[in-house]
């Protein structure tokens, strides 16, 4: 059908512009005689396709505007609620409460949206003088409650409207809402829209622009806030941290966005947040009061020097949170110029907080998906390809939020990437990174933090090889070995141990881990190969030596020592792979060929199989979740190295 193909490439181009949409808020629908196409709860307009629309029989819905419904709110709203049920066609959708709104405009496009620009009118204490003298020909409708008291209100004044001029509006402004534009045609939609924005851009000062950076100390003050929120049973929390100019201009004077503006505000960011110094004792004392007293923690925190903090139950709900209050402070600004912010009445925010439909739009948000480590932030470094990908990726299936640390920006930022295309409730990052300079490292840490609040695991598993014996093998390549596989570990160990020991001190409950991905040649010699080898066994002494030092801060620490990955590029790179080396080495005496190496290493694994990410994956996973042991070295080499 030519018409809903085009009510969904509408709904895309809008949702798709944050200018118009944000947290995939808003509805769209069409109609003709018989039916109403609406957009149904739960899907976002950006993304949209037909089994995202409700299909309501409109022979039913027509009676609504006439009927008279109960005069008790939670009677009455059962009772429409029923009836948009019964004219529901599609029983296993739940259309937009909006939707008898949409049915009584006679327009066969419908665009409801919450434009920042048209909210900073909306949202300001002239919003109605103003709204007359810019669009004279618009509706006008003072705050409502949403639901059947929203729809009544403006099915009487459009009824009103059409007796003394003959037909409907094209726009309906809500104050502390948004707008519904209605048209014949896609084309005209987009004519109204682009008209209405011209004119608002023209009254307002632009937004202050650039980024601004966070103070150094967000790494002693944020993990151990999240510590704070997420202790006693209330889940670990997500934190993200966004700091511009325009945050920046609201830290100055927190009071501009003191109360909420519209129902999207209270949905996702609650109706009241704190403002601190990043001050580890007072921010523990103001959360933990407003917690006793609101009885959950708070979504939005402004810290000076830090910026604005969101807080969510993962990290997709973070962002949402960071994409609304950053929205409300864009609104904040933009009502200055109409005479300054007006925002919601307490009652209003009663009426929001508490109804059903935007509780249901909460649990929509903050469904949860149940990984192994859901909701953990792992840091893996040499992530970007190879066997670090690899556990990167099943880490990533798992649940866990990943900052794939890493030299290499372009393949590690593709890699992250390719991470968040399979994302669920978590999110990736790329950090370029380099684990041999405490610099690196320490910027990594301030990008993790930023990017998620927490470190919960961190795995050191970037590594090098350079085959040879003592003959062959020169002090530069034994240096360069050493520095990476040995040295780099105890630098990866020194920084996140120190952000993991404030996490620690705020939560007699929680553990943090750290994992060095080692090497069966951590656990016996290797000829010509003793470069490796030797930092390798220095590795699980580093290991142990660190277990002892941090177990009573319950840090675990264990090294994972696989067997041979044959298929990755360490071992099969046709041009400087191991089983190229170790044949140029004459490592394997007789060897004449690659394959001929190959299979001499295969034949030495009882289980004639390689190692693989999956399989180290799972024994980082039972090293993260088992609480009774630490300092071990864990082999997963198909028995090629039995422990006594």
């Amino acid at each position: 059908m030519k018409e809903l193909e085009n009510l969904i490439a509408l709904s895309r181009k809008y949702g798709a512009d944050t200018r118009y949409v944000i947290a995939g808020g808003g509805n769209t629908s069409y109609k003709d005689a018989q039916h109403l196409w609406v957009k149904a709860s739960g899907h976002a307009l950006a993304t949209i396709d037909e089994n995202g629309f409700a299909v309501l029989d409109r022979a039913k819905l027509a009676p609504m505007g006439e009927k008279a419904y109960g005069a008790n709110p939670t009677e009455r709203e059962a009772q429409v609620k029923e009836d948009l049920a019964s004219a529901c066609l599609t029983r296993d959708r739940r259309p937009s409460v909006e939707t008898s709104l949409h049915d009584c405009l006679e327009w066969a496009y419908v665009v409801h949206l919450h434009p920042t620009l048209v909210n900073g009118l909306m949202c300001s204490v002239n919003a109605a003088n103003i709204c007359d003298e810019l669009f004279p020909d618009a509706l006008y409708i003072e705050y409502t409650d949403p639901g059947y008291t929203l729809f009544k209100k403006v099915y009487d004044r459009l009824k009103a409207w059409k007796a003394e001029k003959g037909r409907q509006p094209q726009v309906i402004f809500l104050q502390n809402h948004g707008v519904f534009v209605g048209a014949g045609s896609p084309e005209e939609i987009d004519r109204i829209y682009s008209g209405i924005m011209g004119n608002l851009e023209g009254r307002v000062k632009p937004l202050p622009e650039g980024p601004s950076e966070v103070d150094d100390c967000v790494t002693e003050f944020i993990p151990a806030v999240r510590q704070i929120l997420s202790r006693g049973g209330r889940g670990l929390k997500t934190l993200q941290i966004t700091k511009n100019a325009l945050v920046d201009g609201i830290l100055e004077a927190p009071g501009a966005v003191s109360t909420p503006f519209t129902p999207d505000i209270i949905v996702y960011c609650k109706s009241e947040y704190l403002v601190l110094n990043a001050d580890v004792a007072e921010a523990e004392a103001a959360i933990e009061e407003y917690v006793a007293h609101r009885g959950h923690t708070p979504k939005v925190l402004l810290v000076r020097g830090i910026g604005l903090v969101a807080v969510g139950d993962n990290a997709r709900n973070a962002g949402i949170v960071t994409e609304v209050f950053l929205d409300a402070m864009k609104v904040a600004w933009y009502a200055q110029s109409f005479g300054g912010s007006h925002g919601m009445e307490p009652s209003w925010i009663q009426f929001i907080d508490t109804w059903e439909v935007e509780n249901y739009r909460r649990k929509v948000a903050n469904t949860a998906a149940g990984g192994r480590v859901e909701g953990k932030t792992i840091v893996v470094t040499g992530a970007a390809q190879g066997f670090g990908e690899g556990i990167a990726r099943e880490l990533m299936g798992q649940g866990a939020n990943i900052v794939v640390a890493d030299l290499n920006e372009a393949v590690g930022a593709a890699t992250a990437a390719s991470f968040n295309e399979m994302a669920r409730n978590n999110r990736a990052i790329f950090v370029k990174t380099n684990v041999a300079d405490m610099d690196s490292l320490h910027n990594l840490m301030k990008q993790t933090v930023c990017a998620f609040g927490a470190l919960d695991v961190f795995v050191s598993n970037a590594g090098v090889l350079r085959a040879g014996g003592l003959e062959a093998m020169t002090p530069e390549n034994f240096e360069f070995v050493t520095n990476i596989n040995y040295k780099a570990y105890f630098f990866c160990a020194k920084v996140a141990s120190h952000i993991m020991k404030i996490e620690t001190e705020k939560d007699p409950e929680y553990f943090a881990d750290i994992v060095q991905v080692n090497s069966k040649s951590g656990l016996r010699g290797s000829k010509a190969n003793f470069a490796y080898a030797g930092g390798k066994f220095g590795g699980i002494g580093l290991t142990q030596s660190f277990a002892l030092e941090l177990a009573p801060f319950r840090v675990k620490v264990n090294s994972i020592c696989p067997g041979n990955f044959y298929d990755g590029p360490l071992w099969s790179n046709p041009e400087n792979g191991l089983f190229v080396q170790y044949l140029a080495a004459g490592k394997v005496p007789g060897a004449k060929t690659v394959q001929d190496v190959k299979d001499y290493y295969l034949a030495q694994v009882p289980m004639r199989k390689g190692c693989n990410p999956v399989d180290v994956t799972k024994a980082i996973l039972y090293a993260i979740e088992q609480t009774g042991e630490t300092g071990q070295a864990i082999p997963v080499t198909g028995g090629q190295v039995m422990l006594a």
